[in-house]
C-alpha cells in the first residue's frame, strides 16, 4: 500500500498477458528494448493489468477494472491470461470489500484492457454494472471515440463494456481535468488516445500519480521517443511525457505504471552522466 497524505493507494493486478512485443515497442528495435523487457521463448513480453483501489474522505473508489470475466475462453488462451492471485474482485475481497462497497469507478480510458471490467454478466445473460453503487467516469471525447472507432481501434472498444453505463445514468461524461475526490484528480494526458486521462494525486505536500498508458511500461516515461505502437497518435504522447517528466522531477512524485511488470512503481529523477530515470519502488501488491 501506499501512503500519500490523507490517501491510500492499494495496487493490484487483475492478470497477466503475453503480447507481441511490436505493439509493446513500436518503432523501438529488439536490441534495445529486449535489455529491458526480455522476451520468451516465443518472443513475447509480458504486460500486467494494474489496478488501484483508492480509499480517501470515506470513499472507496477503483481505478481501471482490467479484463473482468466476459472474456470467452479462446480470448484468454490468445492472449494467454494468468490470474495466479485472483481477479481484481478477488483481491478487492482480500482487502473485505464487495463490488456493492464501491462508491466511484475512474476509467482512465475504454480499452478492452482497461474497461472490461465495467460489466458483467447478470441473470440471464443480461450486462450488468460490476459496481452496482458507482459512479463510473470517463472523458468525454473518449467516450465519444470509443463509439465511433475506426478500422484501427475497433478492435479493443467493445461498446458492451461502457454503453449500458451511460443508457442507464451510471457512468458521467467528463469535461477536461477535474477533482474527482479530495486530493484525487482526473487529467487528461492525450497521446495514446486523444480523451486517455492519468489520476494525479495530492495531499499534504505528497504527489503520485498513476499514469495509465502515458508509459505503459517505466522504460516508456524514461525515453521521450519510446512508445506504443498502440498509441493512436503517438507525437502527441510524446510531448504529453515531457511536461509529465518536469512534473514528477519538480513534485518527487511516485509514478504508477499500467502494464510493467519489472518496474510498476518508482520515482523518476537524475541518476548520472545527465541521464534521468525512474528509480523503482518495491510496493506489495495486494
Amino acid at each position: 500500500m501506499l501512503q500519500i497524505g490523507d490517501i491510500r493507494i492499494h495496487l493490484i493486478n487483475d492478470c497477466r498477458i503475453k503480447v507481441d512485443p511490436g505493439g509493446a515497442f513500436g518503432l523501438v528495435p529488439r536490441a534495445l528494448w529486449s535489455t529491458h523487457m526480455p522476451p520468451d521463448e516465443n518472443l513475447l513480453v509480458p504486460m500486467n493489468q494494474h489496478c488501484l483501489l483508492v480509499q480517501v474522505a470515506g470513499k472507496n473508489i477503483v481505478v481501471d477494472v482490467g479484463y473482468g470475466d466476459k472474456l470467452p475462453e479462446k480470448q484468454k488462451a490468445l492472449l494467454q491470461l494468468e490470474r495466479p492471485t485472483g481477479s481484481l474482485l478477488d483481491a478487492l475481497a482480500r482487502l473485505g470489500l464487495a463490488p456493492g462497497d464501491i462508491h466511484l469507478v475512474i476509467n482512465t480510458h475504454l480499452h478492452a484492457d482497461h474497461a472490461s471490467g465495467n460489466t458483467r454478466y447478470g441473470d440471464g445473460g443480461v450486462i450488468e454494472a460490476t459496481f452496482p453503487n458507482a459512479e463510473y467516469v470517463v472523458q468525454r471525447r473518449e467516450y465519444e471515440d470509443a463509439m465511433q472507432p475506426n478500422e484501427r481501434t475497433r478492435a479493443t472498444y467493445f461498446p458492451i463494456n461502457y454503453q449500458p453505463l451511460v443508457e442507464s445514468g451510471q457512468m458521467r461524461l467528463l469535461d477536461g481535468d477535474c477533482e474527482l475526490a479530495p486530493g484525487v484528480f482526473g487529467v487528461v494526458t492525450p497521446g495514446h488516445t486523444p480523451g486517455h486521462m492519468s489520476v494525479r494525486f495530492e495531499s499534504n505536500g505528497q504527489h503520485a500519480a498513476f499514469v495509465c498508458d502515458l508509459a505503459s511500461y517505466a522504460i516508456h516515461f524514461e525515453r521521450l521517443g519510446w512508445m506504443t505502437a498502440y498509441d493512436v497518435e503517438p507525437l502527441v504522447t510524446l510531448e504529453t511525457k515531457r511536461r509529465w517528466q518536469k512534473w514528477a522531477a519538480d513534485t518527487n512524485a511516485i509514478l504508477i505504471f499500467p502494464h510493467d511488470p519489472l518496474r510498476p512503481v518508482g520515482r523518476y529523477g537524475y541518476m548520472e552522466h545527465n541521464y534521468y530515470g525512474v528509480f523503482p519502488i518495491g510496493v506489495p501488491f495486494v
